[in-house]
């Protein structure tokens, strides 16, 4: 695993680069289960459930540590799982931060 669940969230100003399509794709090695998508530039990821309860759990979970790091993703949820989708609107796309996030989830809920 890489060492990007131990870094933290920093704050990017209005006007901020994001990072270029070269970097994501050198991030996304790191990271089998998240894909790119694009209109804006994200990453998502979809995690499954045996049921709702274990699914508001997540979302919980998840909650806590969106305010913590203060990044908070876009999230879909359903009775079994959730989908999950980070950008950095202050950079109109992907910041570091989005894969500090991803990284953390990914250390958390490594069995889904």
């Amino acid at each position: 695993m890489n060492h990007l669940h131990q870094l933290h969230c920093q704050t990017y100003s209005e006007g901020s680069l994001s990072l270029s399509d070269e970097a994501c794709q050198a991030y996304l090695k790191d990271f089998p289960h998240w894909q790119l998508g694009q209109n804006p530039k994200h990453i998502f990821r979809e995690f499954k459930f045996d049921n709702y309860y274990q699914t508001i759990a997540f979302v919980n979970a998840l909650a806590f540590m969106a305010h913590r790091e203060d990044h908070h993703p876009d999230l879909e949820v359903h009775y079994d799982r959730c989908r999950v989708q980070y950008s950095t609107h202050s950079v109109k796309g992907l910041s570091l931060n989005d894969f500090i996030c991803a990284a953390q989830l990914d250390a958390i809920f490594s069995g889904n």
